[in-house]
């Protein structure tokens, strides 16, 4: 069965990090990327810089990353004015993200999930042009709530529908949650909605992440994946938050379960030895930003 990787490295992977890797630097990872034949990878977001200094140079990435046949970058937003900013940017597949949480979704975006779902939809609605695609955090478990009610999480699924949007991506923002919650919430919602396409975004707190990706394959026909080089990530706003599933562990797992994904593991290892390098090498944000007045 062919699996379909997408890295998030440049996003996810760096956003939580306390450095600022420069943006020549980040192209270098993502180049390396495309050579070892990944052809989707998510690499900016377009949130407040203040809050997030990693992605200030999120239209400079955007604009440097090279041209290749097949091969699609995407950006994150999580409000109308990070939509605005990507498309000026060029972003053609933008990544809008709500929380399942009411609290995450204060902490992470300033609003809640209604006030977040209707600011979204209003300027989805000014670019017909875009690919939006949905990702809804904390799908399973939150830091400040515990357990997501799977009924509530179908009930986002079916408000970013309503906005025309029929791919969607549910993240283990924490990386805590059971195989067996993933599975049965993941299962309730493709049971009520089996017509859009969904994927996973496994962060991996106690090894199971792998199990949940076997599983999500075997039972459901999942067979689209997040993954970050090196097993980088995590979300400021989470806490507890886990790094991501590594990309070149869960390559590795999906060959050796007879699964095809077009990568070439020897030159994702390389990749990851790059990707470590510049974040080792990366001046910390308290020495790359301006001192403040």
């Amino acid at each position: 069965m062919r699996v379909k990787i997408t890295d998030v490295f440049l996003r996810d992977g760096l956003q939580d990090e306390n450095v600022i890797v420069p943006t020549a630097d980040k192209v270098a990872v993502g180049k390396a990327l495309v050579n070892a034949g990944l052809t989707r990878l998510e690499v900016a977001s377009f949130v407040n810089p203040t809050k997030v200094p990693q992605m200030a140079d999120a239209a400079a990435v955007l604009a440097a990353m090279p041209t290749a046949s097949g091969v699609t970058y995407t950006s994150l937003a999580l409000n109308g004015r990070g939509i605005a900013r990507a498309v000026a940017a060029g972003a053609t597949d933008i990544q809008v993200v709500t929380s399942a949480s009411q609290a995450h979704s204060s902490a992470n975006a300033g609003q809640g999930i209604e006030e977040a779902l209707a600011d979204l939809a209003a300027e989805i609605a000014q670019y017909p042009q875009i690919h939006f695609f949905a990702g809804i955090s904390t799908a399973f478990t939150c830091p400040f709530e515990g357990e997501i009610d799977p009924a509530h999480l179908l009930r986002v699924v079916r408000a970013f529908k309503d906005m025309g949007i029929t791919d969607l991506g549910l993240a283990d923002t924490l990386g805590t949650s059971p195989t067996e919650q993933v599975i049965g919430s993941l299962d309730h919602v493709i049971q009520a909605e089996p017509d859009l396409t969904y994927s996973l975004h496994l962060h991996n707190a106690h090894g199971q992440a792998l199990k949940t990706v076997s599983t999500a394959i075997d039972r459901l026909g999942i067979t689209r994946f997040d993954s970050a080089l090196g097993g980088f990530g995590g979300c400021p706003y989470a806490p507890g938050a886990h790094g991501n599933i590594a990309t070149e562990e869960l390559v590795r797992h999906l060959h050796a379960s007879g699964h095809d994904t077009g990568i070439d593991e020897i030159r994702l290892d390389e990749a990851v030895a790059l990707a470590r390098d510049v974040v080792a090498h990366s001046p910390a944000i308290s020495a790359a930003l301006p001192a403040s007045r």
